[in-house]
């Protein structure tokens, strides 16, 4: 049987079930392609030393002292644990909100579930904002300036960085070869 897309019902369900599920953790959270970053709610008389916040790099537990944690397991990918960080917020309605920030080992990769018991999200839906080329690394900003100089150079009819490249190496060996007749040569 054949891989099919899914009707736009099948989508609208699963879309629904994946809400509810989320809706129903007793955390709510969010990512970037870098970070990710839970929330939860605690009573507004707690303090930062009533809590149990332990980040680790393929683990994660948070909740109340002497009570059943709110979120305890195994992460699905590496965090830099230097990087993560937690910090208890006052909030409007009285109480007080414990905001947990992880900062992903692999920044190219979204996550389908903040602890690996929990449930998934459709990772392939994922909607990233616009990113920055100051926000990338040297290596993929220097491919994607590539791509763009050539893209740019392509629209104007002009050769692309490769094709300059390879015309440039076939001037230079003909300018240490004169001897030798360029004339019916064809560079692809």
């Amino acid at each position: 049987m054949a891989d099919t897309d899914p009707t736009p019902e099948q989508e609208a369900a699963a879309r629904a079930k994946e809400a509810q599920e989320q809706a129903a953790l007793p955390y709510k959270w969010n990512q970037t392609i870098g970070d990710l970053d839970i929330t939860m709610t605690v009573p507004g008389n707690l303090k930062g030393r009533d809590l149990v916040v332990e980040i680790k790099r393929l683990k994660l537990k948070a909740g109340i002292k002497g009570q059943e944690p709110i979120i305890d397991g195994d992460l699905p990918h590496a965090i830099s644990t230097e990087e993560s960080t937690w910090t208890l917020t006052s909030s409007p309605d009285g109480t007080k909100t414990v905001e947990i920030h992880l900062d992903k080992v692999n920044k190219m990769e979204w996550w389908a579930h903040v602890i690996t018991a929990a449930p998934k999200i459709d990772v392939s839906k994922i909607q990233p904002e616009n990113s920055k080329l100051s926000d990338l690394d040297g290596e993929t900003r220097g491919m994607v300036e590539k791509m763009m100089y050539d893209q740019r150079q392509k629209e104007m009819g002009l050769p692309s960085s490769d094709d300059q490249k390879k015309a440039d190496i076939l001037k230079k060996f003909q300018s240490q070869h004169p001897e030798l007749d360029f004339s019916n040569a064809k560079v692809q």
